[in-house]
Formats: C-alpha cells, sequence, structure tokens
C-alpha cells in the first residue's frame, strides 16, 4: 500500500472512489487521511469512497467504521507468535469468507465478520508460512471464536 500511496496517489484515489470496504493498517489509514487520530483518518477515507473501513492494528486488533458506526475486534493474546506475516491478509480472507456464506453487508454482518478475520488470524501467526493455516480446520477457528467472545463478555451484572 505504501507504493501506491506514495507514487500512484490519483490512481489509489479512482479505485477507492469505486471501494465499498477497504482494510488497510493504522500506519497506513494515517498516511492515506493526513490524520492522526484514527476516528479521524476513517471518517476522511470514508468520505473518498468506502463504506466500510477497517483498520487493522495487529496484535490490537482492528477497528471498523462503517457509516456512523464504530466497532473495535479484539485480537487474541497468544503466548507463542512465530510469525506475523501473513495475518493481515489472513484476517481479510476470513472476514471475506464469512460475509460471502452471510451475503449481506449489514453493520451487524461487518462485525462478525471481523470478528472471523480475528480468529483466523490468531491461527497464521503462531507458525512459519501457511504451517498452521493448512493443519487448521473448522473446530480450530470454532474455538478461536469462543475466546474471543469470552475476551470480550462481562457477566450478566455488568460489572
Amino acid at each position: 500500500m505504501n507504493f501506491w500511496i506514495e507514487n500512484s496517489w490519483d490512481s489509489l484515489l479512482e479505485v477507492m472512489k469505486k471501494t465499498d470496504i477497504i482494510s488497510i493498517n493504522d500506519e497506513e489509514a494515517r498516511q492515506i487521511s493526513g490524520e492522526y487520530s484514527l476516528v479521524r483518518a476513517a471518517r476522511k477515507i470514508h468520505t473518498i469512497g468506502p463504506q466500510t473501513v477497517i483498520i487493522k492494528k495487529g496484535e490490537h486488533g482492528a477497528l471498523v467504521f462503517h457509516d456512523n458506526n464504530m466497532f473495535l475486534a479484539p485480537a487474541l493474546p497468544l503466548e507463542n507468535v512465530i510469525d506475523p506475516t501473513g495475518a493481515g491478509d489472513t484476517f481479510i480472507g476470513g472476514f471475506a469468507a464469512y460475509l460471502h456464506v452471510q451475503e449481506t453487508y449489514s453493520f451487524e454482518a461487518i462485525k462478525k465478520a471481523t470478528i472471523h478475520g480475528c480468529a483466523t488470524a490468531s491461527v497464521c501467526v503462531e507458525q512459519f508460512g501457511l504451517e498452521a493455516l493448512v493443519k487448521a480446520d473448522k473446530s480450530t477457528i470454532i474455538s478461536r471464536l469462543d475466546s474471543l467472545k469470552k475476551l470480550s463478555q462481562i457477566d450478566s451484572k455488568g460489572t
């Protein structure tokens, strides 16, 4: 993305105008928008074209901005991170696969897709290359989803 920002700005803007969903990291969001605040950055990027702006924050999860809605998805804290290469691509793969199955782009579906992306990316980083993803099955992803759900829940009293 840095190449496009630095060398093909006009072409990048033309593509972004035609884009419904963009997934970029926090540094790229700041570069594109000229804003340090990720909230302001997302708003500015939204005015270019994308209805949904996903800002990946690596081990800190992802921020999703969709119209006037905002959602923070946590990353799953892991004891053993071997290789983060490809985690962002894996995130967007899990995200897109979920949306494809749901056949909707509502904010609720986008939030759930983001959690699926985080769960899938958590598998990717535990080994080099595609090793962990090749070994993973549906139960692996479901287990990660359950862990993410538990991580962000409070008790029924709200305390």
